[in-house]
């Protein structure tokens, strides 16, 4: 009986010198982060998208009878030129933008190059899940630019060749790689030239990034 005893006290002491793990408890584990686009990509390419808009709702490219208001849009986003350590400042660093829209009814179409801003909305509470994007630079189309007693049917009367172009983005980061944006965007001459009507689209995109 003695040694029976001894033999169980020893394996209760080496049970006992093994050391406990939260894992053993059954304690949650902690997520993991929300992968956030890197400062600097694998490549020269940081971002590709592509997506859709509705052309100008309530102009006359929108309610054209018999034409299809459909834009399919692509876009390249490229690494930021300057790195930054600083978070803050490395958030007003852009990325250069070149981009397209095909409108599927004979409606203008247009090419832009540009910059984006990027910036991750309540990144604590929201885990860097949820981001804002604003975009600057120019656009040119095969828009109607002549006067406007001759605009043709179904045309905005924009005036100039080539516009301003401004648009902004309220994204959602799925994966790691992939995203997905509500967008607006506007182009007009600014009242640089006698007429400008100009063009306001309504889409999404998603995003796959490098």
């Amino acid at each position: 009986m003695l040694r029976t005893f001894r033999t169980c006290l020893a394996g209760g002491l080496a049970l006992a010198s093994v050391p406990v793990t939260a894992a053993d408890l059954g304690a949650p584990r902690a997520p993991a982060p929300v992968y956030a686009a890197p400062v600097q990509p694998l490549s020269i390419v940081s971002e590709i998208r592509i997506g859709g808009a509705v052309q100008d709702p309530g102009s006359a490219e929108g309610k054209a009878r018999g034409f299809s208001t459909a834009n399919v849009n692509g876009e390249i986003l490229f690494a930021k030129p300057v790195l930054s350590l600083d978070p803050f400042w490395q958030a007003f660093v852009p990325r250069p933008t070149v981009g397209g829209s095909y409108n599927t009814g004979g409606r203008t179409s247009y090419a832009y190059l540009g910059a984006t801003w990027t910036v991750d909305l309540f990144p604590e509470l929201l885990n860097r899940r949820v981001f804002l994007e604003g975009f600057f630079g120019g656009a040119a189309h095969n828009g109607y630019t002549g006067p406007k007693a001759g605009t043709p049917y179904g045309f905005n009367t924009l005036g100039c060749n080539p516009l301003f172009r401004e648009a902004a983005a309220l994204g959602f980061r799925i994966t790691e790689r992939l995203s997905i944006m509500a967008t607006v965007e506007h182009m007009s001459n600014a009242g640089l030239c006698d007429n400008n009507r100009g063009l306001t689209n309504y889409g999404g995109k998603i995003g796959y990034t490098f």
